[in-house]
C-alpha cells in the first residue's frame, strides 16, 4: 500500500511580477514503510512539495492542480487528497504533525530558544494526544531515549541553546515522532552536521523507522546520504520529477543528462590527483592578472611558516543549573595546548566534529577572542608579528593581511546593505581610496568572484546561496589579504553549488598567491583542497599529515572513525552503523591506551612518519 500518492501537482507562487510554477505536474508514490529521497539542486522545488504535503505553504504560493492522496494504515480504507483541505481547518490540523510529521533543516530556527525542549515536545503531544500532564512527561522522556539522548530527563528541562547541533536535530526527531506518525518528511535533515553525527542521526531515523512502521521522504541533495538510507529515489530538476526508479536503478544507470551531472559533481575521496569537480553549470569569471595586475601573485618564498600557533588553550565557563544558571557551572577546555603551523601558499584542512574547538581555535586566532595561554606568531618580511600582543592601530593594520569567510553566507551579509556596500566596507573601514576607487575595486572583485558589476546595487536576500558566498568571498579579498580562514564556506551548499566554490576558492588560491586554513567537517572536500590536514577531537589536536598520507593510512582511531562515517554515493560502499554507534569514537577517555586522554593521561605528538604526527604514548 502507497501511504502517499502525489499526482500531477502543480504549485504557483503569485508574485508581483506575475505566476511562478515551482512544481510542474510533479508524480510519485511513498510505500508504507519505505524510504523514498527526494533529490535535486536548491532551488528545484524540493521544499515547496514538502510544504504542500504538510499544508504549510507561503501565502503567496497555491496548489493549482494535481492530488495529493494521504492513506493512513491505521484507518484502513481511507484516502485523504489533502490538497482539497483548508491549511487551518481540523482535519488537516489533525494530520499535520500527529499523522504526517515534519522534521526541518535547521533546528536552531525551528525551535523556541524561550521553552525547554521537554515543553516543545510536550505541545506537540497535548495536541494530537488526550494524556495528562504525568502521562504526556513520561511519553515525552520515553521519546527523547528513544531519540538518544543519554540523559533524557536532563534534556527535558534543557534549552534549545544548552544542545549542540546534533543533540537539536535529535529534539526535533522526537517532536516529529512523539505522536508516532505514517509519514515522516525529513527535510535536509543532516546538512549541516558532521559525518559522525550525521551517521548517528541517520541511523537513528532508520531505527525509529522500523520500531514505529513508519514511511519517510527523504529531501536532500547529498547523493552518499541518499545511496545508505533510501530505497526509491526522486530526482527533481527546475519543479519537475527528471527520473525516478530504485536506488539501485538511479546509481548503477542513470538515465538523465541532470542525473549524471549531479552525480559527477559529488566530492569523493577516490578522485585522481588534479582531477577538477564538474559542477552543473558555472559562471565566468574575470582573470586576477587582468584585473590587479601581474604582481597580483604573492612572492614571498612558498613553502616558509606564515602562521604559527604555540600551546594554544582556551576554556569557558558552564552555566550552572541553579537559579539565574548559579552554582555548578564548571570550566570546560575548548582547545587544550594546540600547535600547528601554516605554511605560505598551502592549505591546511583542518577538521573535527563540532563542538571538538576548531571555530574557537579560528576565532582566536582573529583575535575576536583571547586565548587563556599560548602564542600565535605570523610572518612578516619586517619581523615576526607576535598577534596576541596586538592593540589599537597594530592590531587593524594586521587584520588587512588576515580575513575570515563565514559558514552561513545569507547571516553574514547585513541585509540593510547593497552588495556594493558590503564589499566595500573594509576598504572603508580601513580608509582605502576615494568613493569612485572603491566603486572600481568592488566592480574588479565581483568580476573575479564571478558576478556581474550590474548587480552592485542589489541587496544580498536577491541572490542564491552560491552567490552570496561569492559576495563572502570578494569581501574577504578586498584587503588583497596573505591569509584566508574559511570556516565551513560550503556546508550549507548544494553539491553543484559547493563545486562551483570549491573550484573558484582553489583557482584564487593559485592565481593571487593566498594561503587557506579551511575548517570543514566534510572530509571529501577536505581531500580536494587540502595539502596537509589537521584533525581535532575534544580540543585536542589528535593527528596532522598530508592528505594523502592521512587518507591512505590514518593512525588515530578517531581519525579512522572520521574516514568510517563518510557517506559515499557508491552502493559497494555502505556505511557500517555498528562500528560508528559505538559511542567510543569521539571519548577521548574511551580509545585504546596507548591514544587515551584522561586527567591523568595526555600523550604527545609523535613523528610515526616524516611530516605524519599523531598523538600517542607509542
Amino acid at each position: 500500500m502507497n501511504v502517499l500518492s502525489i499526482k500531477d501537482l502543480e504549485v504557483e507562487f503569485r508574485l508581483a511580477s506575475g505566476g511562478l510554477k515551482a512544481v510542474k505536474g510533479a508524480s510519485f508514490d511513498i510505500p508504507a514503510g519505505s524510504t523514498v529521497a527526494l533529490v535535486g539542486e536548491s532551488g528545484s522545488g524540493k521544499s515547496v512539495l514538502a510544504q504542500a504535503i504538510m499544508g504549510i505553504l507561503p501565502a503567496s504560493a497555491k496548489v493549482t492542480g494535481g492530488q495529493i492522496l494521504f492513506r493512513d494504515p491505521a484507518q484502513e480504507g481511507s484516502e485523504i487528497d489533502l490538497a482539497t483541505l483548508s491549511d487551518n481547518g481540523p482535519e488537516m490540523r489533525t494530520i499535520r504533525g500527529g499523522r504526517i510529521a515534519i522534521v526541518f533543516q535547521e533546528p536552531m530556527t525551528a525551535l523556541s530558544p524561550l521553552h525547554t525542549i521537554g515543553d516543545q515536545i510536550s505541545e506537540a503531544l497535548h495536541l494530537h494526544r488526550d494524556v495528562d500532564v504525568a502521562r504526556g512527561r513520561e511519553l515525552v522522556i520515553e521519546m527523547l531515549r528513544l531519540a538518544g539522548f543519554k540523559d533524557p530527563d536532563r534534556a527535558y528541562r534543557a534549552y534549545t541553546f544548552e544542545l549542540s547541533g546534533g543533540l537539536r536535530q535529535r529534539a526535533m526527531i522526537a517532536m516529529a515522532l512523539v505522536c508516532r506518525p505514517a509519514l515522516l518528511i525529513a527535510d535536509e535533515p543532516t546538512t549541516a552536521l558532521d559525518v559522525t553525527i550525521q551517521a548517528q542521526i541517520l541511523k537513528l531515523m532508520r531505527d525509529l523507522q522500523a520500531d514505529l512502521q513508519m514511511a519517510m521522504l527523504l529531501i536532500t541533495h547529498d547523493l552518499g546520504v541518499v545511496a545508505n538510507v533510501a530505497e526509491r529515489v526522486v530526482v527533481m530538476y527546475h519543479g519537475k520529477i527528471v527520473e525516478s526508479g530504485s536506488v539501485a536503478d538511479v546509481f548503477k544507470n542513470p538515465q538523465h543528462p541532470y542525473l549524471k551531472a549531479l552525480l559527477r559533481a559529488v566530492p569523493d575521496l577516490d578522485r585522481a590527483e588534479g582531477e577538477r569537480l564538474q559542477p552543473i553549470r558555472d559562471y565566468p569569471r574575470a582573470d586576477s592578472k587582468q584585473l590587479f595586475g601581474a604582481g597580483a601573485v604573492c612572492d614571498h618564498a612558498a613553502g616558509a611558516p606564515l602562521l604559527i600557533v604555540e600551546n594554544i588553550t582556551k576554556s569557558f565557563k558552564q552555566r550552572g543549573t541553579g537559579l539565574f544558571g548559579q552554582g555548578g557551572g564548571g570550566l570546560v577546555k575548548a582547545v587544550d595546548d594546540v600547535s600547528l603551523i601554516v605554511r605560505r601558499g598551502e592549505c591546511l584542512g583542518l577538521v573535527g566534529e563540532s563542538g571538538c574547538g576548531k571555530t574557537t581555535l579560528s576565532k582566536m586566532i582573529m583575535r575576536a577572542i583571547r586565548p587563556d595561554s599560548g602564542r600565535i606568531t605570523f610572518a612578516d618580511p619586517k619581523g615576526d608579528i607576535d598577534v596576541l600582543a596586538l592593540e589599537g592601530d597594530d592590531l587593524k593594520s594586521f587584520r588587512r593581511r588576515l580575513q575570515f569567510m563565514f559558514q552561513d553566507p545569507f547571516s553574514s551579509l547585513d541585509p540593510r546593505m547593497t552588495v556594493g556596500q558590503v564589499i566595500a566596507e573594509p576598504l572603508s573601514i580601513h580608509n582605502i581610496g576615494t568613493s569612485d576607487e572603491r566603486r572600481a575595486k568592488v566592480e574588479k572583485l565581483m568580476q573575479l568572484v564571478g558576478l556581474d558589476p550590474r548587480a552592485i546595487n542589489r541587496y544580498p536576500h536577491s541572490f542564491s546561496g552560491g552567490q552570496r558566498q561569492r559576495i563572502g568571498i570578494a569581501r574577504a579579498l578586498a584587503l588583497r589579504p596573505d591569509m584566508l580562514i574559511c570556516d565551513e564556506p560550503v556546508s550549507a551548499l548544494d553539491v553543484s553549488i559547493q563545486a562551483q566554490i570549491l573550484n573558484l576558492l582553489k583557482d584564487l588560491r593559485e592565481e593571487l598567491g593566498l594561503t587557506y586554513l579551511f575548517i570543514s567537517h566534510n572530509l571529501a572536500v577536505i581531500d580536494y583542497v587540502a595539502d596537509r590536514v589537521a584533525v581535532m577531537c575534544a580540543g585536542h589536536l589528535v593527528e596532522v599529515a598530508d592528505r594523502a598520507s592521512l587518507f591512505a593510512s590514518p593512525q588515530h582511531p578517531y581519525t579512522q572513525a572520521l574516514l568510517s562515517a563518510v557517506p559515499v554515493a557508491d552502493l559497494d560502499r555502505p556505511l557500517d552503523f555498528t562500528r560508528i554507534m559505538e559511542g567510543k569514537a569521539s571519548n577521548p577517555t574511551a580509545w585504546p591506551e596507548a591514544f587515551r586522554i584522561d586527567q591523568n593521561h595526555t600523550p604527545s605528538l609523535i613523528e610515526v612518519q616524516p611530516g605524519h604526527l599523531v598523538r600517542s604514548a607509542a
